[in-house]
């Protein structure tokens, strides 16, 4: 009788086997971010009050039609070489003709996205930095950061596959504008 033998399987397989196995309590949601499962509790009241406001403003001002997907899990790449990150962004929108959610995978690549939207929350150095970078290598051309602690909205744009080479930031109270395809200026004044 012959043995058989198994190939070890690298840390990243074990690291991502485990993550694509975790059963969370409703609510909670996990990432995947350089090498690290995030786990987040459920999001304040005050936190999907800011993504409710921008989602609302989008729908009624865009001079576009636009498809609104909450937490939609990305694949983006990651700073760690060859290792990618899923990330799950509070508001993910694309033009509606690309049918970019139109799909029954959890994580999907990012093509076609025009604008991602966090809102801080218990690790805002992940939405500052990490997330903002590998939105920029993933080429998504707008990020929109409402940072609650700075109790500033910056939008980031122009990816340079690294990150992104603007960064338009307001404090809460004014406005700021949003390029097409959205095409008007976001009220900022409610985010909290």
């Amino acid at each position: 009788m012959t043995a058989m033998v198994h190939e070890p399987r690298s840390q990243e397989d074990i690291l991502l086997n485990d993550f694509l196995s975790l059963d969370l309590p409703e609510g909670y949601r996990a990432e995947l971010i350089d090498g690290e499962i995030v786990v987040t509790p459920p999001p304040s009241s005050r936190h999907d009050r800011n993504i409710g406001k921008i989602v609302f403003q989008v729908a009624r001002k865009s001079s576009s039609e636009l498809e609104y997907v909450p937490n939609k899990g990305l694949r983006v790449p990651s700073d760690v070489q060859h290792k990618v990150n899923l990330v799950i962004p509070d508001a993910t929108f694309a033009p509606l003709e690309l049918d970019v959610f139109d799909n029954e995978d959890s994580w999907i690549q990012p093509a076609g996205l025009c604008l991602v939207v966090e809102v801080t929350s218990s690790r805002p150095e992940l939405d500052r930095e990490v997330k903002r970078r590998g939105y920029a290598r993933a080429a998504i051309p707008l990020y929109l950061l409402v940072d609650r602690e700075q109790q500033k909205a910056i939008l980031f744009s122009e990816p340079d596959g690294k990150d992104c080479s603007r960064a338009h930031q307001v404090p809460f109270g004014k406005g700021l504008p949003l390029p097409e395809p959205f095409g008007f200026e976001l009220d900022t004044s409610e985010f909290a």
